[in-house]
């Protein structure tokens, strides 16, 4: 686990960064004297609610279309634990440690703003376990994004009660209550409206968009490296992406993937080499010529999920809700729609992205189009196939990106007896944006080995000193051109270095850092 500062949790909202260092670098957490002072006077509220006769949902009730039921004094801790064992219903592959991380994190802050009505020990439960490690068994599906994330959240609450299954710190399975008593944490027995307050958040959906968020920010300046490579590689020109021409159309994510692929390509001898009057090509294609108004759009929408983000960052997301004066309420405040909503847009910038790079990639393939270089720039062209099939790889990841990229917000199916009549598919929408992300770092790999090789043949002319760089570091671990070789496991190189970050470090290494 991380030896870093702890992240204190406050009745305040955490922060994007904090969530990150959490739910990636495995920092420890710890709860503020604030919050836990805030918590303790909330449950006050809880306590005396549970004596009265008007039922109160979640209190005094049971849930969903069950809500009717008033429950008696004497099984309302049943209730609660069996909302926990209940709910926890989920299927399918385990979600990944980060993801599971990131949501503990986000409902701990949730419950650490008093609004919930929780009492502290149960608070204290969730940045022990994140502090230790331990993280629960959440599956794949169970979540249709209203209600909050009901079954992934009920998979941590189960560890929370020292039930189910969790990983310990070596990433073992291990049975929740051993894990727990071997790290020295007490589980919890939950009272009036505490397994409600556990389950009922938008967690998994708003983790989720932050690690997106994280991922699409570093792709996006390894998109304008590949394009700038490709540029160079086919012969275009930088000229298009002057600051005066880009100003003319003043969205700013345009401005800036422009600046970008200009410093890139700065002092290129490839470049220079016909910027002359006896260039015959009038305007370049436009997977080349228009990179930063693809590029550009998709940070200008990346920047509009983030505002969500943080604005849900900001947020107390439960149901009934204990208010600043003491009033329990119920609302509606757990519907996904805002998340999901981004979640899907963020998959339709990752499938346009990744479909540009990909048509610069076949233009280095095909002999009619890559202005001079050989044939799928195999050695011997027949006998050596080059990297024909590489592009076949990226056109099939390309094809199953847009097939992620149709929105699951639009899909609604009435669950709970038609109580839960409307639904965001959140969950899902955010499951499949964490698909598409690979899917696009795959392809972006495939277009800086192309790309790399390409800049080769147009030796004895030099790249520039950046995107020579990024090639010089793919270098190091595959071979330049030459006859066929098994190609697989040099994709797979670019592929660590593009995900590792080395491919954009190296450029950033000559220009500082990009947009």
């Amino acid at each position: 686990m991380g030896t870093e500062e702890p992240v204190v949790v406050g009745v305040g909202p955490v922060s994007a960064e904090e969530v990150i260092r959490v739910a990636r670098l495995g920092a420890r957490v710890r709860i503020s004297e604030e919050a836990m002072s805030t918590m303790a006077k909330s449950r006050q509220w809880i306590a005396a609610l549970a004596g009265y006769p008007t039922p109160v949902y979640g209190v005094s009730t049971g849930f969903g279309a069950l809500a009717i039921r008033h429950i008696p004094l004497e099984k309302r801790a049943q209730l609660q634990r069996s909302l926990i064992r209940s709910h926890a219903a989920g299927n399918g592959p385990e979600v990944e440690r980060e993801v599971v991380r990131a949501l503990m994190l986000l409902r701990l802050s949730t419950l650490a703003t008093g609004h919930t009505g929780v009492r502290p020990e149960v608070a204290q439960v969730y940045a022990h376990l994140l502090s230790a490690g331990i993280t629960p068994v959440v599956y794949e599906y169970g979540s249709l994004g209203c209600s909050g994330d009901l079954a992934p959240l009920a998979h941590v609450g189960l560890a929370v009660i020292g039930e189910g299954t969790v990983r310990d710190a070596e990433g073992r399975p291990t049975p929740a209550a051993e894990a727990l008593r071997a790290a020295g944490i007490a589980p919890v027995s939950l009272e009036e409206k505490e397994g409600l307050a556990l389950v009922n958040g938008t967690d998994g959906m708003l983790g989720m968009l932050l690690l997106a968020c994280d991922d699409l920010r570093h792709l996006l300046r390894l998109a304008d490296i590949t394009a700038a490579m490709s540029v160079e590689g086919l012969l275009g020109t930088d000229r298009v992406f002057a600051a005066d021409l880009q100003s003319l159309r003043p969205h700013p994510g345009q401005a800036a993937a422009a600046e970008n692929m200009t410093r890139l390509l700065a002092g290129s001898d490839i470049v220079r080499s016909h910027a002359g009057p006896g260039c015959t090509v009038v305007q370049d294609a436009y997977s080349l010529r228009c990179a930063p108004q693809v590029a550009g759009a998709a940070r200008d929408t990346l920047a509009h999920a983030e505002q969500v983000a943080e604005r849900e960052l900001a947020s107390a997301v439960d149901n009934p809700v204990v208010t600043a004066d003491g009033r329990v309420e119920s609302n509606g405040n757990f519907h996904g729609a805002p998340l999901a909503y981004v979640l899907d847009f963020l998959a339709i910038v990752v499938a346009d992205v990744a479909s540009m790079s990909e048509r610069r990639t076949d233009r280095f393939l095909d002999v009619a189009r890559s202005h001079g270089l050989p044939p799928f720039l195999a050695a011997d062209p027949g006998v050596d196939s080059g990297h024909m099939i590489a592009q076949y790889t990226q056109a099939a990841i390309v094809s199953e990106l847009k097939r992620l990229a149709v929105p699951a917000s639009v899909d609604s199916i009435p669950s709970s007896a038609m109580q839960e009549d409307h639904v965001s598919m959140g969950w899902s929408a955010a499951r499949k944006l964490r698909r598409a992300l690979d899917g696009l770092t795959r392809v972006l790999a495939v277009e800086a080995l192309t790309a790399a090789r390409g800049l080769d043949l147009r030796a004895p002319l030099a790249p520039s000193l950046a995107t020579g760089a990024v090639r010089d570091a793919i270098r190091e671990h595959v071979a330049g051109p030459g006859t066929d070789r098994y190609l697989a496991p040099e994709i797979d190189a670019v592929v660590a270095l593009a995900s590792s970050g080395a491919l954009l470090a190296s450029a950033e290494a000559v220009v500082g850092t990009l947009a």
